[in-house]
């Protein structure tokens, strides 16, 4: 038994971080020089008494902050594989920094990231559709960051860069689709300004077809009216907005152009700066 301590207490003692420096206490105990507290404390199992090392709140305190910086790489690691390339700018598109011009979709979206556990279960995803520059990619970004902040994993992408690594992988296409499905949440930006040829549509269905049957929410954005998602003359179309409208509730993102307003107010500065 004795044995057993004396390697439970060696494998402890391997384990716990020892501080810069350390003093004998009047307790015949080792004690942090900086705050005082012991380094450490005695042990007993079975009438056998050993002396083991603990954490001190010097330790504690370097531990938690090697944790939080731990856990903001990989929050941050997590967003370059969200964003890629093409949208690296919307890592800093988050609730906190929306302007609320549209406080009742503001507080739609943020309900859906809240309640993404409850959604994600139920396979409910958003549809955003509206005019150009209004917020829909916006407000998906939104979502995006806040869902990686509380641990999901997360894609945002189009069918034009699905398109690009399709061709230019030698795994295949189905398992580039398949691996889609590795993320919580799939957003697709801009639904309908992808090549209107046989081959994009079946590849656009395919995606769709196979997140659809995987049971995972997905959030898509596009420009198209409501009527032609709904009505569409296509049936290649037709049977992919059948399975968006399905699993993707329909939110309309109104309001004047965030992006021509963004124009508006730079030609504005950049007239001041040049006197004109």
């Amino acid at each position: 038994m004795e044995g057993a301590m004396i390697n439970i207490a060696e494998s402890v003692n391997d384990r716990v971080p020892i501080p810069d420096d350390e003093y004998l206490g009047d307790d015949g105990l080792l004690h942090c020089k900086v705050c005082h507290k012991q380094t450490q404390t005695v042990v007993e199992i079975f009438g056998v008494r050993k002396k083991v090392r603990c954490i001190c709140d010097c330790i504690k305190k370097d531990m938690e902050e090697r944790e939080k910086r731990e856990r903001q790489q990989e929050f941050d690691r997590m967003r370059m594989v969200c964003f890629g390339e093409a949208y690296r700018e919307m890592v800093d598109w988050t609730f906190d920094n929306d302007d609320r011009r549209d406080a009742k979709i503001a507080d739609a979206m943020r309900r859906y990231a809240d309640g993404f556990a409850k959604f994600r279960e139920e396979s409910k995803g958003l549809l955003l559709y509206g005019d150009v520059g209004t917020g829909k990619t916006y407000y998906a970004a939104c979502i995006a960051n806040q869902l990686i902040s509380n641990g999901y994993t997360v894609l945002m992408t189009n069918f034009a860069t699905l398109t690009n690594k399709i061709q230019g992988t030698f795994d295949g296409k189905q398992e580039l689709i398949d691996s889609l499905n590795r993320y919580s949440l799939l957003i697709i930006d801009d639904l309908g300004t992808e090549r209107n040829t046989d081959y994009m549509k079946e590849l656009v269905f395919n995606i769709i077809d196979a997140r659809y049957r995987s049971g995972l929410p997905m959030i898509l954005t596009t420009n198209l009216p409501m009527d032609e998602i709904k009505k569409s003359n296509d049936i290649g179309y037709t049977r992919i907005y059948d399975r968006i409208l399905e699993r993707c509730f329909p939110v309309a993102v109104k309001g004047h152009s965030r992006r021509r307003q963004h124009v508006r107010d730079s030609y504005v500065n950049m007239k001041d700066e040049l006197g004109l």
